[in-house]
């Protein structure tokens, strides 16, 4: 039987999960239609899910479809969980992107589209909804032609939309529309339609399946995923139209792209294998870590997950016994074009328990969380008996409390959401600390040189001329030291771009009273060089400046023309700077620069301004330095510019 690894993806309400049930019922694969109002849908199984009829955590599900065995990924459609959508994208043979034909392209099918077309998933759209009042998939698809691209091909065409007895009806492939639009992305098709020569079914459907596979071209269905309307069409298409998993026997390939515990709290890793093959008992190398042996392996099957032998090529599977797997790592060498990438996240939140007897559980659970998901940035300080998150969207809050709650029985609830902000170095400096001089308690002596590096470069250490003249574990040590210091700088950011050198060392070598072992107390140990190492950094950012930047989002906004002006006059007076505007004479699209914690004020905004027309979609592009005075950030643990309290309280 063939496979197909098979993503739904939507904006928020837009039906996917709807369409998930429906596909699974029609298939037989559940016996009863559930309904996401109801929280009885198969694929949504958090508490919170249920309650706010939304997808937070992408499902995995399976059903037969006459020769093709179609494992399904239900993905979340709120904008706060993109990452989540990213990852699971990155594991797909094809997907259907959702839209309904009441509310037509939104702000997340524009993200969600990109994604595909960026991580090169062949794509079907879906126009739900079509038995809605206000249905019009003639205006959807002028929408998707406007804010996606032009090489659609309609397959099926509404009846009766906008009604309860609304139907889908099959277009033929011969259709002279049909035939044009394929052939403007296939050009063994286009030179026989430009020559006016006879064309069949076959040999569009062929052209169609080509140019699908390609990314040239996105095929469209219309129906109703609550009444099955155009359910027979998409089911038709799925097994005719999109491209299925290669079943390469060699060598072993896979992705982990989600990581989680089971009902009995057993860690788990999904993985999708793109050729070869995984046994029970085989010993394993994940991404970095040691080769591990695998216990279990459950593959994915109509009915739920089923315990295997081995998992083939083309699967999606879980693995047991491979405690290091994090979500990301690979098996082997996957293609290439699968890279999937996690937008950074700008916002920051402190979680507390209500019962502060269960802030320690707090922490293991927030713990346990972050290992699942390494998107859930997480910073505990226990001593300050603080945990911050770093946040997608407030969206995000809700489901780690629930996740908290549901999971570990602890009740917890966050302060309000701030910006995150990051520090560049503005100039050159350096610092100097010697052994037994100016209150230096450790034996070391430590010089560091800090100074700016290119935007975007990150943090880079060199050992400089000390490479020679420092034991490799009083370096590496020293480098432990200068990238902890940098995680809080002199407004208590994240201390980036920037390139630090060592300019000076010295140590007492390894040393021992006659008659005795090894003496630490005149002896250079590695955690002298790590614990000066702060102290030292911190005199060259003083000498050398730093300035605080601010995360700034790029924003495009589709609007009517009418409303232009007024939008434009809105994003000047909340700081952002318009880039680039076009117009086709009845809607515009510009593009502009808006400070992240602004975009909230423009998106309340905008719908009054447009009519309910205006789109906005945003991502983040750069951190601009802050007009004005610099936002502090209040610092945890002891700081390394009070040499005094730090020599006190990091004792040797």
């Amino acid at each position: 039987m063939s496979l197909l690894n098979l993503g739904i993806v939507a904006h928020v309400d837009a039906g996917k999960t709807s369409l998930t049930e429906r596909l699974l019922f029609e298939a037989g694969a559940v016996d009863s239609l559930g309904r996401v109002d109801d929280g009885t849908t198969a694929t949504d199984s958090m508490e919170l899910e249920r309650r706010r009829g939304i997808t937070i955590r992408a499902a995995v599900t399976s059903f037969a479809l006459d020769d093709l065995a179609v494992t399904i990924l239900d993905t979340p459609g709120h904008p706060d969980f993109i990452a989540e959508v990213e990852r699971s994208l990155a594991v797909l043979d094809a997907a259907v992107l959702v839209l309904s034909a009441v509310e037509g392209v939104q702000p997340q099918t524009v993200v969600l589209w990109r994604a595909l077309r960026r991580i090169g998933v062949p794509t079907l759209l879906f126009v739900n909804k079509i038995d809605r009042s206000g249905a019009d998939v003639g205006r959807v698809l002028t929408d998707v032609r406007r804010r996606l691209g032009p090489h659609v091909a309609p397959l099926t065409r509404a009846l009766g939309e906008g009604t309860r007895t609304a139907a889908a009806q099959t277009i033929s492939l011969t259709d002279e529309a049909t035939v044009e639009a394929v052939a403007e992305s296939d050009d063994r098709l286009l030179e026989r339609w430009a020559n006016a020569e006879p064309i069949d079914q076959v040999e569009v459907a062929e052209a169609l399946r080509r140019a699908t596979a390609a990314g040239r071209l996105a095929p469209v269905l219309v129906g109703s995923a609550v009444t099955g309307a155009g359910l027979p069409q998409l089911r038709s298409a799925l097994r005719q139209v999109l491209p299925r998993a290669s079943e390469q026997q060699t060598p072993t390939a896979a992705s982990v792209f989600a990581v989680d515990h089971d009902a009995e709290g057993a860690r788990r890793a999904w993985i999708r294998l793109w050729s070869g093959q995984i046994r029970v008992r085989e010993q394993l190398v994940v991404g970095d870590s040691a080769a591990r042996r695998v216990t279990r392996i459950e593959v994915s099957r109509p009915g739920g997950l089923q315990d295997e032998r081995r998992v083939r090529a083309g699967e999606i599977a879980v693995l047991r016994g491979l405690p290091a797997a994090r979500v990301g790592d690979v098996v082997g060498r996957p293609p290439r074009r699968r890279a999937h990438r996690f937008p950074p996240t700008t916002l920051q939140a402190l979680v507390e328990p209500l019962d502060p007897a269960q802030r320690t559980a707090m922490f293991a659970g927030l713990a346990e969380l972050a290992d699942e998901d390494p998107l859930i940035d997480l910073t505990l300080d226990e001593e300050a008996g603080e945990a911050a998150v770093r946040l997608h969207g407030e969206v995000q809050k809700e489901v780690i409390e629930a996740l908290l709650r549901e999971r570990y029985a602890v009740a917890t609830r966050f302060l309000p959401t701030s910006v995150v902000c990051v520090e560049r170095v503005a100039g050159t400096g350096t610092g100097l600390d010697r052994i037994k001089t100016g209150g230096n308690p450790y034996l070391a002596t430590i010089g560091l040189r800090v100074e700016p590096a290119p935007v975007g470069s990150g943090v880079a250490f060199s050992p400089g001329v000390e490479r020679g003249n420092l034991p490799p574990a009083f370096v590496a040590a020293t480098e432990e030291g200068v990238r902890a210091g940098l995680r809080q700088g002199r407004f208590g950011w994240e201390v980036t771009d920037c390139l630090v050198t060592m300019t000076a060392s010295g140590y007492y070598p390894r040393q021992s009273k006659p008659h005795q072992k090894f003496d630490k107390s005149v002896s250079s140990v590695a955690g002298d060089f790590r614990h000066l190492a702060p102290v030292v950094l911190r005199a060259a950012l003083d000498e050398a400046g730093t300035r605080v930047c601010e995360p700034v989002d790029r924003v495009e906004v589709d609007l009517p023309d009418a409303a232009f002006g007024t939008v434009v006059s809105l994003l000047g007076r909340l700081g952002g700077t318009l880039q680039t505007s076009t117009t086709d004479g009845s809607h515009a699209h510009l593009e502009a620069h808006l400070a992240t914690d602004q975009v909230p004020r423009l998106a309340a905004r905008l719908p009054d301004l447009t009519g309910g027309e205006g789109l906005l979609v945003t991502a983040l592009d750069h951190h601009a330095p802050v007009r004005g005075t610099p936002p502090v950030r209040a610092r945890r643990g002891p700081d390394p510019a009070d040499r005094e309290v730090w020599f006190r309280d990091v004792p040797r």
